[in-house]
């Protein structure tokens, strides 16, 4: 199955999302925010993650709602199509490059959610994004996938470069660790039982 779709409405955002984990990485996404659009992009089709998500937000006062609240619906989506990650790698590790820029991003389905970020951009905007938003996206789809990630900028001077390799990162981080794995086949992968 590994499918979930999230409706997320609040005063400031209406959100709604569908996923497949078990996807080519066809991807529709309308946040209002280009930049944002770009980047979700590059996790469907670097994770092979069928992905639509159409955001309507308060962007006239600034990205931040719409920015948190889709990394919130889709981190929820994705946990919701994992259910009980019975037979999943469980980790992932990706060093993803870009130019100059070299991202590592290492990730556990763990339940437990957590978020280091080690990353810090030359500009303070990315098109009409502010860069300190890419933290909070982070933070709030960690938060919501109840996974840890650490994400660290090794190398890099170009903003849009660092950005998109964090994303890259990621969605090749995530394909790993969502991948069946054929010597543990229906286990949940946890000595405890459960995640």
């Amino acid at each position: 199955m590994r499918t979930a779709e999230q409706h997320r409405s609040t005063r400031e955002t209406d959100i709604t999302v569908s996923i497949n984990l078990n996807g080519t990485g066809e991807c529709v996404v309308a946040t209002g925010i280009g930049f944002l659009d770009h980047m979700l992009e590059q996790i469907a089709h670097h994770g092979l993650i069928d992905l639509k998500l159409e955001a309507k937000g308060d962007l006239h006062i600034d990205d931040h709602h719409t920015v948190e609240d889709s990394a919130l619906i889709l981190g929820a989506a994705f946990k919701q199509a994992l259910g009980d990650c019975a037979g999943i790698m469980r980790y992932g590790m990706v060093l993803s490059p870009m130019d100059e820029a070299l991202v590592r991003v290492v990730l556990d389905i763990s339940g437990r959610p957590h978020l280091s970020w080690c990353v810090e951009f030359p500009s303070s905007k990315i098109g009409s994004m502010d860069s300190e938003l890419f933290q909070e996206w982070f933070k709030a789809f960690a938060s919501a996938a109840e996974i840890t990630l650490h994400v660290d900028a090794l190398a890099g001077e170009n903003s849009h470069h660092i950005a998109e390799a964090c994303f890259k990162g990621l969605a090749r981080a995530l394909r790993q660790a969502v991948t069946l794995d054929v010597c543990r086949a229906g286990e949940i992968p946890s000595s405890k039982g459960i995640l």
